[in-house]
């Protein structure tokens, strides 16, 4: 399978561009950055502290999905938007890992899998995958007598809050409970806020160091507390992640897809 990296000199741009190199069912064709980016020009290979492979970091994303099976996408809500006019153009699979995608953006994503297989998930790690499950089934079987909340954490340079993938585990508990989320959220506690609402969900955003992904889900009840948590230590389980929803996608049918689809869940 051929594979196209956008975004490829950024944190998870270098991680993918690994995973893609090594694995050995797959082929790294190009990757690129935004125009003007000092890392244009820059072999790929070195890019990740290889060897040199004779491929470029390009400026043209066009240039990109054309010559790509699937193109690997974790950059900002916008460009993804462009990318999955291009993806849905060129009959290229879009794998997305963008986080802070609102409604619009989402939408997007929703004409372009009209044409091509695409892959939409908050957060491409296996396990959070199966936390994001193991969610929603436990907060359908507790009563609202346990209330929800959902801490998390990552590094200082994330710029949205709460994370996708919070925002995932909490769509994964209203789901459970058969409630809508963004009638039943709160997002934000400051100064006086009186006791807290029945049958809300709760967040709680933490930013520092060089985090990662920290996400716990809490059910405290009288009596007792439940919590489960996923820490991510190395950005290489988004990579591969990612990389295992791209050769999933090889004669898929078109469609919008999420990790839960990929394994099987």
């Amino acid at each position: 399978m051929k594979i196209g990296i956008v975004g490829c000199a950024g944190r998870m741009g270098r991680m993918l561009l690994k995973e893609v190199s090594a694995s050995p069912e797959t082929t790294l064709v190009g990757g690129i950055e935004r125009p003007g980016s000092p890392a244009t020009g820059t072999d790929l290979g070195l890019l990740i502290g290889s060897e040199t492979i004779g491929i470029g970091v390009g400026d043209d994303a066009a240039e990109l999905f054309a010559a790509s099976d699937t193109v690997i996408d974790f950059t900002t809500p916008a460009a993804t938007v462009t990318h999955a006019a291009l993806a849905a153009r060129h009959g290229s699979a879009l794998i997305v890992g963008t986080t802070g995608m609102g409604p619009d953006h989402v939408a997007a994503l929703e004409r372009a899998a009209q044409k091509v297989p695409v892959v939409f998930a908050p957060n491409m790690s296996v396990g959070v995958t199966l936390l994001m499950a193991l969610t929603e089934r436990v907060a359908g079987l507790l009563k609202d007598d346990y209330d929800i909340e959902i801490l998390e954490m990552h590094h200082r340079f994330k710029v949205d809050a709460p994370s996708g993938t919070a925002l995932g585990l909490g769509k994964a508990a209203a789901a459970g409970r058969g409630i809508d989320l963004d009638e039943m959220a709160t997002r934000v506690r400051d100064g006086l806020t009186g006791p807290r609402e029945p049958g809300s969900i709760g967040f709680a955003t933490l930013r520092g160091g060089d985090v990662v992904g920290d996400h716990t889900v809490i059910f405290a009840a009288e009596g007792e507390r439940i919590e489960l948590t996923h820490r991510a230590s190395n950005r290489a389980v988004f990579a591969k992640g990612a990389l295992r929803a791209a050769l999933w996608t090889r004669d898929r049918a078109p469609g919008l897809y999420s990790m839960h689809d990929v394994l099987g869940l």
